[in-house]
């Protein structure tokens, strides 16, 4: 299967998903986030395959989440679209057999720290950041950074996270228990394909139960998954999220503050 918004290759036994769009950071439309669960699918009934790695393209951008261009004119029609195929790569991520590992090579924002949140596991380079920019740009991350985060950092961390759309660095991340090794930026590859050469020398029926089984609260948490992309169509295109990805792009900051005035 051949992909315009991604790469795929093979390197043994290792399936490496790669977002390919670096001029905008590896953020993601509808078409590139539908080619990502594609990908995943084709891993999934692959029993030659034993671990997946997803990464971006470049040296500055794992993935920038949603492509905020295609929010100044957003529509309920269009945002169903974005979400429904966002939350079904999303699921997959956690139900296919093989472990997935991110391979963090620099920024992993929004939805792409969604990605990282999703995946098995992550290795990061020195020079990633992570964060949330929901209420910043007029959104919310309802598809892993709402709740599935709090299962690793904490209650009072994620709202920190959410809230204040900081971003934190590599080591930060480590210390958060976001990602699980941070290395040199040159030595991301080898260090991933060590960590997939010690997962294929495991048993691939009891690794994929114990996928399974580490999933008991990420499948506790389908019902909000639905509920909030059910709520993200229905506000799809409101002012607030036009201001915020309209001030993205002309880099100001939005003035959120006028919809607090009474009317």
């Amino acid at each position: 299967m051949s992909f315009k918004h991604i790469l795929f290759e093979k390197r043994g036994s290792v399936g490496w998903i790669t977002f390919n769009h670096p001029e905008r950071r590896n953020s993601f439309d509808h078409e590139m986030i539908g080619e990502y669960g594609q990908a995943l699918e084709m891993c999934h009934e692959d029993p030659t395959l034993g671990v997946v790695v997803v990464t971006g393209a470049g040296d500055k951008g794992f993935c920038a989440g949603g492509y905020l261009a295609d929010l100044k004119n957003f529509s309920p029609e269009q945002g169903r679209r974005l979400f429904d195929t966002a939350v079904k790569a999303l699921t997959l991520m956690r139900r296919i057999r093989q472990p997935i590992i991110a391979a963090v090579n620099g920024a992993a924002i929004g939805g792409g720290n969604e990605i990282v949140i999703c995946a098995d596991l992550a290795i990061a380079s020195e020079h990633a950041t992570f964060g949330q920019v929901g209420p910043k740009i007029g959104s919310s991350p309802f598809f892993g950074g709402t709740n599935l985060l709090a299962l690793t950092v904490g209650e009072k961390k994620t709202r920190e996270v959410i809230y204040m759309c900081k971003q934190y660095t590599a080591q930060e991340a480590l210390t958060l228990g976001m990602v699980n090794k941070v290395v040199p930026h040159e030595k991301l590859h080898e260090e991933v394909q060590e960590w997939c050469e010690t997962l294929l020398d495991r048993s691939p029926l009891y690794l994929e139960m114990s996928k399974m089984g580490a999933n008991c609260w990420f499948e506790m948490l389908m019902p909000s998954f639905e509920m909030a992309k059910q709520a993200m169509i229905q506000v799809a295109g409101n002012a607030q999220q036009t201001e915020g990805a309209t001030a993205f792009m002309e880099k100001r900051k939005p003035n959120f503050r006028q919809f607090r005035k009474a009317d």
